[in-house]
């Protein structure tokens, strides 16, 4: 789990009367994990949030039932199985597990990876491990059809500098297999204390071999927001989740570009799993005109309700917002605002797309039950769920952004052949080393392409990849990566003919 996340959010936003609960929800603390939309998890989970009414009670899920549960027909299959089970079966039966099982039946029948039931040693498990330090590696993961799969990592967290990237699926965790077990089964296995390493198997596409990649456990960065001024007037700000203090993070790195001078402002919620609701609502309605659409939330048997903007500070400066795979939740929630009710342009590649709310529940013994209760829409009324939202202007990442990580222990030199090689041969080439042929055959020539990154990294110059010389090539990559950007360039290119410069 991501600690950050399950700490004490207590931010109020307290609507004003009953029918305005949806505009300024609050997300009531939770003892087994923070309730949030889109959360993010430092060794990850599904995302979710919690909505609250303003006496801080928690919205029921289900009405009370004037009958018992023994005289409702739906349960009279259940009932009987259950006594020939206890009655015939050839051993003494666990009941409480047989109870657990049919739960997680019940749900896994739902076929929804965001609903998921821990029982009451899983939930008490889970509740010690995030209380005691905001430590995990920072990753946000989901199931997704019996897999664990990564949305996104967080912004310089274990996870990122390890080179996990959205998509990747973790097949095992310190060697056990972890295939079919829920987000929240995962989490108890992944986290661990301070220092401490966990050693994920991962596979990155359908037909690539799984690669193990070690993450140092870490306190997980509490920074939300990253500002930095272009050139020419251009501001970028990066929101790297929607956190308890995102918002106000953003106020004041939005002073700090006006007193710079800002002309344009570009919003990044690249990699960014979401967050809380009411921060969302809060830096949506920075952007949106008043009076207009947020998005909106339908629950079963009731009436759509509107989200819409009433705040009294907007940004006053042109904007545009890039996103890509790892934006969910939240982020589409804003990016969806920016777009239908703000015209503002939308770029990089296709959302994550998650478009439905969790409302968790203790239950009496302690464990905890969480289902999908609503869906929330677009302004305009668009269910994003499952298909994400497309950006006004597409710019993929470049090829070696998406490549592999390298285990710096893996020795890698001349009369070697490997997809493994491969992948450093690509990432020799986009850094400025010419390895010959990209053909997966360590060779002369990328003997010598080594070499030379050696001589540049001050490194004995082996020609052989190892250690720190692998370490130094995928240091390179990241670098590039960071500055030749393309999705950053085409919004500060948009921008700039905005502002006339």
């Amino acid at each position: 789990m991501d600690e950050k996340e399950n700490s004490d959010f207590g931010q109020e936003n307290k609507p004003t009367d009953q029918q305005s609960v949806r505009q300024y929800v609050k997300l009531k603390p939770f003892s087994l994990v923070m309730l949030i939309f889109g959360l993010v998890l430092a060794t990850a989970s599904v995302t979710f949030f919690v909505l609250t009414t303003g006496d801080n009670k928690v919205v029921e899920v289900v009405n009370p039932q004037k009958t018992t549960a023994k005289e409702r027909k739906e349960f009279k299959k259940l009932y009987n199985a259950y006594d020939e089970m206890k009655n015939n079966y050839y051993d003494e039966i666990d009941e409480v597990a047989i109870i657990d099982g049919a739960i997680n039946g019940m749900i896994d029948a739902l076929g929804d990876p965001y609903s998921d039931y821990l029982n009451e040693k899983e939930a008490r498990q889970l509740n010690e491990s995030i209380s005691s330090s905001f430590v995990g590696i920072g990753a946000e993961i989901q199931e997704h059809k019996g897999y664990i799969s990564v949305v996104s990592p967080i912004k310089n967290s274990p996870a990122e500098r390890a080179g996990v990237l959205p998509n990747d699926l973790i097949i095992a965790v310190d060697g056990k297999s972890i295939q079919g077990m829920s987000s929240s089964e995962a989490v108890l296995l992944i986290r661990g204390e301070k220092g401490t390493t966990v050693t994920l198997s991962i596979r990155r596409g359908e037909a690539a071999e799984p690669f193990d990649l070690k993450i140092g456990r870490d306190v997980i960065p509490i920074e939300t927001v990253y500002a930095e001024m272009l050139d020419k007037g251009i501001a970028h700000i990066h929101i790297t989740s929607f956190s308890d203090g995102t918002y106000e993070e953003l106020l004041a790195a939005l002073d700090e570009m006006e007193k710079l001078g800002m002309k344009g402002l570009i919003v990044d919620v690249r990699q960014n799993p979401g967050g809380r609701l009411d921060t969302a609502i809060d830096i949506s309605d920075l952007f949106v005109e008043n009076g207009k659409n947020l998005f909106q939330i339908e629950e079963k048997g009731k009436i759509t309700e509107i989200v819409t903007a009433s705040g009294s500070q907007k940004v006053a400066v042109p904007v545009a917002l890039v996103m890509d795979e790892g934006s969910a939740s939240a982020s589409e929630i804003l990016a969806g605002a920016l777009r239908e009710s703000a015209d503002v342009p939308l770029i990089g590649v296709k959302s994550f797309g998650k478009g439905s709310v969790q409302t968790p529940k203790n239950l009496p013994d302690g464990s905890n039950l969480k289902l999908t209760t609503a869906k929330w829409l677009t302004p305009d009324g668009n269910w994003i769920h499952k298909k994400g939202i497309e950006p006004d202007i597409k710019v993929p990442y470049p090829s070696y952004a998406m490549l592999p990580f390298l285990d710096p222990t893996m020795e890698m030199k001349e009369g070697m052949l490997s997809p493994t090689v491969k992948s450093a041969e690509e990432m020799l080439k986009a850094v400025g080393y010419n390895p010959g042929d990209v053909d997966g055959v360590f060779d002369k020539q990328t003997e010598k392409a080594v070499k030379t990154l050696q001589k540049d990294l001050a490194l004995e110059t082996t020609g052989i990849l190892l250690g720190d010389t692998t370490l130094g090539l995928m240091k390179e990559l990241r670098k590039k990566i960071k500055d030749d950007d393309p999705q950053l360039m085409k919004a500060k290119e948009v921008l700039l003919k905005k502002v006339g410069k």
